[in-house]
């Protein structure tokens, strides 16, 4: 009887992966994409088509394991700074948004003659956006990290947010929900700030060093173990505290992306991430009850329409009041037109406590899956239907196996000066830029650019800089030099970086990414204006070098205190001028100072004595 059931288990993991290796490839072939392979994979060999599988709702509450650890690695990109700078996005336009679509689609409910509670419930759900499915979707398109993508990001971490007072909601709206105290409920939400708070803490002061303890046992299995703990742990917590897994595994990962393992645990957690993330997909599918929507097919495909259709209306509505171009807030409201897997947990909550009957929920979960199924090709369909913003690119070429030994990456003002003495001295240079009109120009005076954006691996490994024996970061964004530098040297760790630094900021992000050589753009060409404007009032050439050289070592010895200490130390070695006592003169004097009366022989002498 073991043999039998171990047979049969074995039999329903060989049909999930072959599910999902047939099924992928040829979507993508026909230009559909890997989740609607997975979702209409699931379909198949769900308990309502082949059978393979009687229960899938085991399966999707351990594939939902794969958005958590997709959204931990999306926290590893987005370090506290940056989240913080998102801030008017999460609690503004994100607030915004699920309030606009959470009215309207409740309004959609009651047109249709259902009662008001339920309808809010049945529109509160299909308000929470698919995570998996939009995360996926901005990962393929290279958008996580754009200012639109981060946008919608921070629209999902709200609605992430968002799940707690729903369910605080559907207990009060449920009968005898009201006779739930005031202090019950203040309860429940001080139990899920504590966790935040919590897991913030533990983050901050215990993870770096649980982290390095590890490492010095250079035993790589536990790194592994030790990263599916965090990130099993913060969703663990999360959950128990009344949160959303994925909000859990998210904060770990912010916490966690300014640490020195950052890159090992990526590399650690994508394989498990990827493979998970995929069998979600197919829970999602085998979750479809097909009876029910054969039974409701009318109901069904109307409220699927009226919901998305209302939904990204209201998207789209709030994009614009808040000054977004319209086609940013045309693509927005289709990729976030659908429900989500949040809605799950919100209807069976609400059937649990008598709002909906069994019926209605299983309804309700068809339409959101439906809903889920239909956004890649709303996608397909809007790409078709709107032009494209892109350049021309007539007589451009495009990075692909370039062998220079040398990679330029952007080839602005920075990059061209800085091309000469290497093309002087005849080595084989290779250049990528991503401004279609900059390479067209270049061309005119001689230049041969590629097309390319280094901030993406795929391209990096296109332009050659696997074979290269230097690369040279000249890009304008601080941002887009520090993504290159870390991408090099994670995934090219004994190639040479040297990179343009914006700004002094920028310059200690590229020391602490591992560069070898950094270069603020304005700090030469400001020494040398500083030493002619020496010059030019009468000063010595030998005293203006000298000087400059004074201003260069004192440049040194602060960068070094800011890289220890940070960006506000150091400030003893600037010189103001609102009369700042400065503890070291501006240059060393030539000759040790002479007492040329007695009062100053004895000033000299207790000078001497302190020192």
């Amino acid at each position: 009887m073991a043999a039998e059931t171990s047979g049969s288990d074995l039999i329903q993991v060989v049909a999930l992966l072959a599910a999902g290796v047939v099924a992928v490839p040829i979507f993508k072939r026909m230009g559909l994409g890997s989740i609607l392979g997975y979702l209409a994979a699931g379909v198949v060999i769900g308990p309502f088509a082949l059978r393979i599988f009687s229960e899938s709702g085991a399966i999707l509450h351990v594939a939902e394991l794969g958005v958590v650890m997709f959204l931990f690695i999306i926290g590893l990109e987005m370090q506290p700074s940056r989240l913080w700078g998102l801030r008017r996005e999460i609690f503004g336009l994100g607030a915004l948004q699920v309030g606009v679509c959470a009215v309207l689609l409740t309004g959609v409910g009651m047109a249709g003659g259902f009662p008001v509670s339920q309808s809010f419930v049945a529109g509160a759900g299909f308000v929470l956006t698919s995570t998996a499915i939009v995360m996926q979707l901005l990962e393929e398109r290279g958008e996580i990290a754009s200012p639109k993508g981060q946008r919608i990001v921070s629209i999902l971490l709200l609605e992430d947010l968002a799940i707690v007072p729903l369910l605080a909601l559907i207990a009060f709206l449920a009968p005898g929900g009201a006779d739930t105290s005031l202090s019950e409920r203040l309860t429940e939400v001080g139990i899920g700030l504590a966790a935040i708070v919590g897991l913030v803490l533990a983050g901050r002061y215990l993870l770096n060093p649980f982290f390095r303890i590890l490492a010095d046992a250079r035993a790589r299995e536990v790194m592994t173990a030790a990263a599916l703990l965090v990130v099993l742990g913060s969703a663990l917590t999360m959950q128990l505290s009344g949160l959303s897994m994925a909000m859990g595994a998210f904060l770990a990962g912010v916490l966690l992306s300014e640490s020195t393992f950052r890159h090992q645990l990526e590399a650690d957690i994508e394989p498990f991430r990827g493979i998970l993330l995929g069998l979600f997909f197919l829970a999602v599918g085998m979750s479809l009850d097909l009876h029910v929507v054969a039974a409701n097919w009318k109901l069904i495909a109307v409220y699927v329409v009226a919901y998305m259709v209302m939904k990204a209306l209201g998207i789209y509505i709030v994009a614009r009041i808040l000054k977004t171009g319209h086609r940013e807030a045309l693509e927005r409201a289709v990729f976030m037109a659908q429900g989500g897997e949040f809605a799950f947990v919100l209807y069976s909550a609400a059937a649990a406590v008598g709002i909906i009957d069994n019926q209605a929920n299983a309804t309700l979960t068809a339409i959101v899956i439906i809903s889920m199924v239909l956004t890649p090709l709303a996608i397909i369909a809007l790409r078709r239907v709107t032009p494209r913003d892109k350049q021309s690119l007539d007589g451009v070429d495009v990075a692909d196996g370039l062998t220079g030994s040398v990679l330029i990456i952007g080839f602005g003002r920075f990059g061209q000066i800085a091309s000469q003495p290497l093309l002087l001295r005849g080595i084989d240079v290779s250049i990528i830029d991503n401004d279609v009109e900059m390479i067209q120009a270049a061309a005119d005076f001689g230049f041969k650019v590629y097309y390319g954006d280094g901030t993406r691996l795929d391209i990096l490994h296109a332009a050659g800089a696997g074979r290269a024996r230097a690369v040279l970061i000249c890009v304008d964004k601080a941002d887009a030099a520090v993504r290159i530098a870390q991408l090099i040297k994670a995934e090219f760790p004994l190639l040479t970086v040297l990179a343009r630094a914006f700004d002094r900021g920028t310059a200690l992000q590229l020391i602490r990414a591992g560069v070898d050589y950094q270069l603020r753009e304005t700090f030469e060409s400001a020494l040398v204006f500083g030493g002619s404007a020496l010059e030019s009032l009468g000063v010595d050439p030998e005293d203006v070098a000298e000087t400059i050289e004074d201003v260069r070592r004192r440049d040194t010895d602060r960068f070094e205190t800011q890289l220890a200490k940070g960006i506000r130390a150091g400030q003893r070695f600037l010189r103001g001028n609102i009369g700042t006592p400065i503890p070291t003169p501006l240059s060393t004097p030539r000759r040790p100072g002479q007492a040329l009366n007695e009062e100053t022989a004895g000033v000299l002498h207790k000078s001497e004595t302190a020192d």
